[in-house]
């Protein structure tokens, strides 16, 4: 079991002593849909220790952000119900409520949401496709993405270009439902990007929450997950590749509340080249009435550079003693000298051996994610990072591996 670290931290001049918001359990974290209820961070917070502060100041304040809210091109095959909707539409805002400042910011500064509904009894055979552009402004964006009951679909929202949002998904899917949602971040150098992405999960709902972060100069993906009914299935899956100067961030939150309900994590990333760092938070609580809960989360990070580094932050608290299962698992570490050497003994070049054990790496989530164009576009997405690593002479890093 672990508890979020509470750690008091003292201003200079004189000034008071600050302490850092302390929580007992990662379910008393304050959410509200009331700007004032979430204050303005400053970094010393356990949710935002890791985060560079001066890349995301500006999003936290609404006065900054542009009259015009970024823009959400849906291509959707028959059958699909798309709308665009102003903000007092009762179905937005159903699904949890904001968790941090940039979450309660992002709900207070869009102005039209634009809804996605997979009708009752559906079954959309074709992903429907959500683009997402960046404008070179600071602009709020909501989604709300709705599966109804026995319906099943794949969704897949690509971000690219450039400029900075800070974005709100809500994802709803009804009992019985089968949903894949792919949440693929290809932006820009320049462009940074906040995403709070809440899920829900009725009765026996199958759900498939599925992160590719590869682009943007900082990008921080919150995703929070709540379990409606018994019987709900949730698989998360998440796959980075960070180059030199990029930040991205992958905080995860499965709150098991209700019984016979199943979870699995899994997140991958590799980094290199210097100023290159992944943050993973990947926090798990089983509630009080959460019995026969089986639950696992799981974070690999492969450093292929010097200079590049990995944050991996595990949680797991248990209040129930009926359960199938709960564990998790994290480790970072560089490639293995014995695969390295095994292959290169076999006339392989290093450049190709170490592209090997690359694509070997990210396989497990690339064969999960079951969506062959989505797959096959991440096994070249791979391919360019590993053909930018050998363009700028990249050598393995001599950092020793870890685990816990």
């Amino acid at each position: 079991m672990s508890t979020l670290e509470t750690t008091p931290g003292t201003r200079s001049h004189g000034e008071e002593d600050e302490f850092r918001t302390r929580y007992s359990s990662r379910a008393d974290r304050p959410t509200s849909f009331d700007l004032d209820a979430i204050a303005v961070p400053t970094g010393r917070e356990e949710d935002w220790r890791f985060t560079p502060m001066k890349r995301v100041r500006d999003l936290f304040d609404p006065a900054g952000y542009s009259e015009m809210d970024a823009v959400a091109t849906v291509r959707a095959p028959e059958g699909v119900r798309v709308e665009t909707v102003g903000r007092e539409d009762a179905r937005i805002g159903s699904v949890l409520e904001p968790g941090d400042r940039t979450a309660v910011v992002s709900w207070n500064t869009f102005h039209h949401s634009t809804i996605v509904t997979i009708p009752r009894g559906t079954e959309i055979e074709d992903p429907v496709f959500i683009d997402v552009t960046g404008s070179g402004e600071l602009q709020s964006q909501h989604i709300l993405i709705r599966a109804e009951e026995l319906s099943k679909a794949t969704v897949l929202i690509d971000h690219t270009g450039d400029g900075i949002l800070n974005q709100t998904i809500e994802v709803d899917a009804g009992d019985g439902a089968h949903l894949t949602v792919v949440s693929l971040q290809e932006w820009d150098d320049t462009a940074r990007h906040a995403s709070n992405q809440r899920l829900r999960l009725g009765t026996n709902t199958v759900l498939r929450h599925v992160v590719v972060s590869l682009g943007g100069d900082l990008v921080r993906l919150c995703a929070d997950t709540d379990f409606e009914g018994a019987g709900g299935e949730l698989t998360m899956l998440g796959l980075y590749f960070v180059d030199a100067g990029q930040h991205l961030e992958h905080r995860v939150f499965v709150d098991h509340d209700q019984p016979n309900c199943y979870s699995r994590v899994t997140y991958k990333g590799a980094l290199q080249g210097k100023g290159a760092h992944s943050v993973w938070i990947g926090d798990c609580l089983i509630g009080k009435p959460a019995d026969n809960t089986d639950t696992y989360e799981l974070n690999r990070n492969l450093v292929l550079t010097e200079g590049a580094k990995a944050d991996s932050v595990p949680n797991l608290e248990i209040e129930n003693g009926e359960i199938k299962g709960a564990g998790h698992a994290s480790a970072t570490g560089r490639f293995d000298d014995e695969q390295l050497f095994y292959l290169m003994s076999r006339g392989i070049s290093e450049e190709d051996a170490r592209g090997l054990v690359v694509r070997g790496f990210f396989g497990e989530v690339i064969n999960q994610i079951d969506v062959p164009a989505i797959s096959a576009h991440l096994t070249n997405a791979i391919e360019a990072e590993l053909q930018a690593t050998a363009s700028a002479g990249g050598t393995p890093s001599a950092l020793a591996p870890a685990g816990a």
